[in-house]
């Protein structure tokens, strides 16, 4: 059914990738690992823009209220360099503000570069009248936007430290989205128990 499919806006925001200068690598690692972790039927919205306050801020509005996005991704311009402003119009354009986001994307990173804590990712909630969608900054790198969303494995598959994306299927119903569901084996969403729909037999 149409109304069940997720739609994903995923923002590649980068000055040089949106200017030609190289090619942008944040959406295709984006679409390739939600592919990889949902089941549900997608649908993606994608803009790559550069690093403008202004634009970051109408390419938010745009994909959550005429798109319809129920999820959108940014990738790049969070961290303290002058020109990363990524954080700051998200906030801009937000409802309510999600801080658990952010903390636990930091702490995945750190186990890995210790540089993680120069990082300003925040996620969001916007809401109009009769809609809403999360807005989640992640960081640039395709690795990294892996390891955030998934989280850290040892060597037999068990979760480590837990990866955001676990909490988003979860957030989206919350805001009125539809119901996504993943795949175990890459991410697994976790829900209430009273929150979990019971699958089809039929």
């Amino acid at each position: 059914m149409s109304d069940e499919t997720l739609v994903v806006g995923l923002v590649s925001i980068s000055d040089r990738a949106s200017g030609g200068v190289y090619q942008d690598q944040g959406i295709p690692a984006l679409e390739e690992w939600l592919r990889s972790a949902l089941t549900t039927p997608l649908r993606f919205e994608t803009r790559l823009i550069p690093d403008e306050r202004a634009q970051i801020e109408s390419t938010l509005v745009e994909l959550v209220d005429n798109a319809r996005c129920h999820l959108v991704l940014t990738t790049g311009g969070t961290g303290p360099a002058r020109r990363d402003v990524t954080p700051e119009a998200t906030l801009s354009i937000a409802t309510k503000e999600m801080p658990g986001f952010g903390e636990q994307m930091r702490q995945v990173s750190l186990a890995f570069v210790p540089t993680a804590i120069l990082s300003r990712q925040v996620a969001v909630i916007r809401e109009t009248a009769d809609h809403a969608a999360l807005v989640i900054n992640l960081p640039g790198q395709p690795k990294a936007i892996k390891e955030t969303l998934e989280g850290l494995k040892d060597a037999d598959g068990k979760q480590l430290v837990g990866g955001v994306f676990a909490a988003v299927p979860y957030c989206i119903d919350l805001i009125g989205g539809p119901y996504a569901e993943t795949n175990d084996a890459v991410c697994k969403a976790f829900r209430p128990k009273s929150a979990i729909r019971k699958k089809d037999n039929a």
